[in-house]
């Protein structure tokens, strides 16, 4: 063995049997087996054949693959197998270790049946699902088999069998759950092939980095089983994964009762209501980043559902919203929030919605306007953020059935756009100043504007530039003659 490379198709590794693989090289050395060193390292303690090497290194001994780095060696030796026509390059996927029958009373049991013979068979399907019994004690039994096992009643099968009284781990029924739910009511199967087709696959999976290599994996590995069964229609269960980020202690660590940090989501909601909670942790910070809990910024997003409720109600519940005009820019600022929020919603991007909301509704303040159009609207934006306060606003501003089934408001491209924005000057790449023009101001208009700015005159040297770069909207660069 120790005279020959091994190839491990699976991962492309080259492994000499025992020099290079740790499990050999033991093995090797307690029964006396030679070992042949065919990768040579950089590192001269590497090499003294003390123990295996396992890492990056150069082939020698190897005849025609002496000289390359141990990954050159793995493309070329496959591509001589196959060339050779002895051997085939492939990708082994491989699952992590998984233990699928739990000895506990929890889980769904496994409809087998075991025969005096040995033999065994699967329960009929009319009797399928097998259920747990109801138990008082749910313990491990004293000789050491699973809790079903003392459930004596159960376990015996008509005087015929005995039933099987290991129990799948929840993993097994969390791998395809979600095939359920595209057909909870049906009595016959699983799911029918029709409604999974229509509801299949999931729009997006939201769920932590550990879900990854959890549940994520098994989910998939599930899919395709029955993808390849003629069960399902999609080989892929999910469109999109993504991970959000940890809500932290005050503390800025991870909430863990041993560090004292942790803050119960019902304090929360019973100080400053469910809607208030609900809105905070979205508007904490980037969906995929991790936040730290502040009892400050929900006090925050508290006043701010005050103030939008003062702009429909008075202190005494009387609804104060009119229908009267209201300026235009309003009307601006609203379509450029349905715009931005429509967006932040499709891109996870949750405390920018708000943040465009506290816009909005600072607008509103400023025009001392309370427009029932506008406050209708803004109803609608709120209501995947703070439900509650948005139906009681709705009901009230006298909108139609409930605001969460209300066609989502669609913006005006048009009124969208800003007529005049601020653009940075800069004279050869550094920033000067700014000016406000147009966003789609001429060149000469741009220049105009900029040459009145005393910095960037400064900058220029009192000279008109020798050439100037600009594109509408975006950029000004001005180069200073030499």
């Amino acid at each position: 063995a120790a005279d020959y490379v091994l190839m491990d198709y699976g991962t492309g590794a080259i492994m000499a049997v025992p020099g290079h693989d740790q499990r050999d090289f033991e093995f090797a050395q307690k029964f006396n087996l030679p070992i042949k060193q065919v990768l040579k390292s950089e590192i001269a303690e590497d090499n003294d054949l003390k123990k295996a090497f396992e890492g990056e290194g150069t082939l020698i001994n190897s005849d025609f693959l002496n000289g390359l780095k141990k990954t050159e060696a793995v493309q070329k030796a496959l591509a001589h197998l196959e060339a050779k026509g002895i051997g085939k390059k492939l990708i082994q996927y491989k699952l992590r270790d998984w233990l699928f029958s739990r000895q506990r009373y929890w889980g769904e049991p496994f409809p087998i049946l075991r025969f005096p013979d040995g033999s065994m068979k699967t329960v009929p399907k009319n009797e399928l699902p097998v259920l747990l019994p109801e138990v008082a004690d749910y313990e491990p039994s004293d000789s050491g088999e699973a809790p079903l096992a003392k459930v004596k009643d159960w376990v015996d099968y008509k005087g015929q069998a005995k039933r099987e009284t290991d129990t799948m781990p929840g993993s097994a029924g969390s791998s395809w759950y979600f095939l359920r739910y595209v057909d909870p009511q049906n009595d016959n199967d699983a799911f029918s092939f029709e409604s999974q087709k229509y509801w299949m696959p999931v729009d997006i999976y939201i769920g932590g980095a550990e879900h990854t290599v959890g549940h994520l994996l098994y989910a998939r590995f599930w899919q395709k089983v029955l993808f390849d069964a003629g069960l399902v229609s999609h080989p892929e269960p999910f469109k999109k994964l993504a991970h959000q980020g940890l809500v932290l202690g005050p503390d800025g660590e991870k909430m863990s009762k041993s560090r004292g940090n942790t803050i119960p989501a019902d304090m929360a909601k019973t100080e400053y209501g469910a809607d208030a909670t609900r809105m905070y942790i979205c508007f904490m910070g980037p969906f995929e980043k991790d936040k730290a809990w502040s009892l400050s910024g929900i006090e925050g997003v508290s006043r701010f559902l005050d103030r939008v409720w003062r702009l429909v109600c008075d202190d005494t519940g009387k609804v104060i919203a009119n229908d009267e005009a209201y300026p235009p820019e309003l009307d601006k600022a609203l379509h450029k929030t349905i715009k931005k929020i429509t967006s932040d919603i499709e891109n996870l991007s949750f405390n920018t919605s708000i943040s465009q909301m506290m816009i909005l509704v600072n607008e509103i303040y400023r025009v001392n306007a309370r427009p029932r159009k506008v406050l209708k609207t803004l109803a609608q934006l709120m209501m995947p953020f703070a439900p509650h306060v948005a139906e009681e606003l709705w009901e009230k501003l006298g909108g139609q059935g409930l605001v969460s089934l209300a066609k989502w408001p669609e913006f005006d491209a048009n009124l969208c756009q800003d007529d005049v924005i601020t653009m940075g000057v800069q004279v050869n790449g550094k920033m000067r100043g700014t000016i406000e023009i147009p966003p789609d101001a001429s060149e000469a208009l741009a220049v105009e504007k900029a040459l009145e700015i005393t910095t960037v005159q400064n900058a220029l040297g009192g000279k008109n530039p020798s050439k100037v770069i600009y594109r509408a909207g975006k950029i000004l660069n001005l180069i200073a003659p030499a």
